[in-house]
């Protein structure tokens, strides 16, 4: 759970069910905010925030205890919005009122819903500044993981119909972190990069904004994450789901994806074969990691389109609200181009999404008691393909 506005006093979260013993390393959990907060094309909320994550409950000695964690992220830029967003009874005509829906943002769809006349009620939370929490959220579920082994990264593939070369095949986790931490659009294709950081300044010239895609690996998972018995449990509908509510989302998909529809079926799936020590391989990974909303023991593959964000300094037309008569949308402080931290994101709801499919499979309210369920597991798993 979290809560918390875009020019509120903080965001905050929640998160019920760590089993004690997690070792909490809140250095890469700042990190993982600093990545959000990078990426060409950012606006001037960048400059003003610090990204810091604070700890209220939950940890001792740097350590989970199996009672809920509570987290806080201050948001620096409340000490010039503390009228606008006061608390305290006050006459609701102050500065600052939003009245023309910008679209493609919620702000006329949340106003319709809770009958809001100022639209800033709605933007507020709308805002992408909430999923600075969902980060910090997601990189305590990377650290869990990461205890086991499985790793995520994500990287820009596309910006404003710039298409960066695919990755590698041999392009794992580790080197994705290592080229994008040197990319300005957290992209692994230089030349691509080249294009995309001239698209994303005429972008800025003509007071437009560009979206993209971007793509999250995930390795290291074990086979049987996820279920086919229930439409609610597979794995990969509730990834894309998770994604899907990432703001400014318009598209997932999961390995191959819409390619897959324009192969014939001999050319989509993974032929599934013996290695030379005659242990099951597989021909290819077009399925992305998930069967049957399973995952397969494959690597994850997960990309997601991102719309250009819809606060425009050169906005578009539409209605103001409260004077009834055609106009401009409203222009709010906002990026050119956030897909690069669309991607840090995406990374981050992923591996919450994963965490909670792991601890449904291998529960235990230690440390411990997980790492023995995981391990029984894998052994049963073993005995069950040498009896193949």
């Amino acid at each position: 759970m979290t809560a918390g506005e875009s020019h509120g006093p903080a965001l905050v979260g929640i998160i019920e069910g760590l089993p004690a013993g997690l070792v909490i390393k809140e250095d890469f959990i700042n990190r993982q905010l600093a990545r959000r907060q990078g990426g060409y094309g950012r606006g001037g909320r960048m400059s003003i925030e610090k990204d810091r994550i604070k700890f209220l409950s939950g940890i001792r000695f740097g350590k989970t205890t199996g009672s809920p964690l509570a987290l806080a992220i201050e948001n620096r830029d409340w000490l010039n919005w503390q009228k606008v967003m006061s608390q305290d009874p006050r006459d609701e005509t102050g500065e600052r009122k939003v009245t023309s829906p910008r679209p493609g943002h919620a702000d006329l769809a949340g106003g319709i819903k809770y009958f809001h006349r100022d639209l800033r009620n709605v933007l507020e939370r709308a805002s992408a500044r909430e999923t600075a929490m969902r980060v910090a959220v997601g990189s305590v579920a990377s650290l869990l993981l990461g205890h086991f082994q499985i790793e995520c990264a994500a990287f820009v593939v596309a910006v404003g119909g710039i298409t960066a070369s695919p990755r590698r095949p041999e392009w794992g986790v580790s080197v994705i972190k290592e080229k994008t931490a040197a990319s300005l659009f957290y992209c692994l294709d230089e030349e691509a990069e080249k294009l995309m950081l001239e698209k994303v300044d005429r972008a800025r010239e003509m007071g437009d904004t560009l979206g993209g895609v971007f793509e999250v690996l995930v390795e290291g998972l074990p086979p049987g994450l996820g279920s086919h018995v229930h439409w609610d449990r597979r794995l990969d509908g509730r990834l894309a789901g998770a994604v899907m509510s990432i703001p400014g989302i318009k598209g997932v998909e999961i390995g191959l994806g819409f390619a897959a529809a324009e192969r014939p079926g001999s050319l989509a799936h993974d032929a599934i074969v013996f290695d030379k020590h005659k242990k099951i391989f597989r021909s290819a990974n077009h399925a992305g990691g998930l069967e049957g909303g399973i995952t397969n023991g494959e690597a994850v593959v997960i990309r997601a389109a991102m719309k250009p964000i819809p606060t425009l300094k050169k906005a578009l037309p539409s209605i103001d609200l409260a004077a009834g008569e055609m106009g401009y949308a409203a222009v709010e402080r906002s990026d050119i181009c956030a897909v690069s931290a669309a991607s840090v994101i995406g990374e981050a709801v992923v591996a919450w999404e994963m965490a909670r499919a792991f601890l449904e499979k291998f529960s235990g309210d230690t440390m411990t008691e997980v790492e023995m369920a995981l391990q029984n597991y894998l052994e049963l798993v073993k005995r069950y393909l040498g009896e193949i």
